[in-house]
């Protein structure tokens, strides 16, 4: 049974997809043991609350230096003895020791075709809002294990999705999200449960 770690940073949209789909059965030999926030009064945490899986919250904000957030945020990660870890819009720079000590256990999904769009300052509308600035006529999502870059690391899964006339970022982020990040998160995450 994969012992599998979410963290987000907001609404938890991806993370209600992982949910239904290790309830239905689609994503298998997969147990959600914890969620991780860095922000309180997110939705995220009341998803996981709705679906009995244990919730905290680490925010950068209690804590006096980055390197004490980052010791506390790994403690509570090894508290849950994952797996896998698994970062469904979590919006803070995973610490290096965490990514050394779970080398191929983390994964990402990132709102564009990676190398498109991607690295630093790349996230969430401003995604969206640069593919779009520049024409683009195809977008989508990338799932990816997690290396010392930005958005860097080997790609598991990847699907297009067409930029339709008369897009918004949020229109386009909506679509990206149904077509492709809340299929291929939970994908991904079956196939490493099953050693796919």
């Amino acid at each position: 049974m994969l012992r599998v770690v979410v963290m987000v940073s907001g609404g938890g949209t991806n993370l209600q997809a992982i949910i239904d789909r290790v309830a239905d059965g689609t994503i298998t030999n997969t147990e959600l043991v914890g969620v991780i926030s860095n922000n309180y009064d997110v939705f995220a945490l009341e998803r996981a609350k709705k679906a009995g899986i244990d919730n905290q919250v680490v925010s950068p904000k209690d804590y006096a230096t980055r390197e004490e957030f980052n010791e506390a945020l790994l403690e509570k990660v090894n508290a849950y003895k994952p797996d896998l870890i698994v970062l469904a819009g979590f919006l803070v720079v995973i610490p290096e020791k965490m990514i050394d000590m779970y080398e191929n256990k983390i994964i990402n999904i990132h709102p564009s075709l990676i190398p498109s769009f991607c690295g630093t300052g790349y996230y969430g509308l401003k995604v969206h809002e640069a593919a779009l600035a520049r024409g683009v006529k195809v977008s989508g999502a990338t799932v990816h294990y997690v290396d010392k870059g930005t958005d860097t690391g080997p790609i598991i899964l990847q699907k297009a999705v067409e930029v339709k006339e008369g897009d918004t970022p949020k229109i386009l982020q909506q679509r990206i999200m149904e077509e492709a990040e809340w299929k291929l998160l939970p994908a991904a995450i079956n196939m490493i449960a099953n050693n796919q």
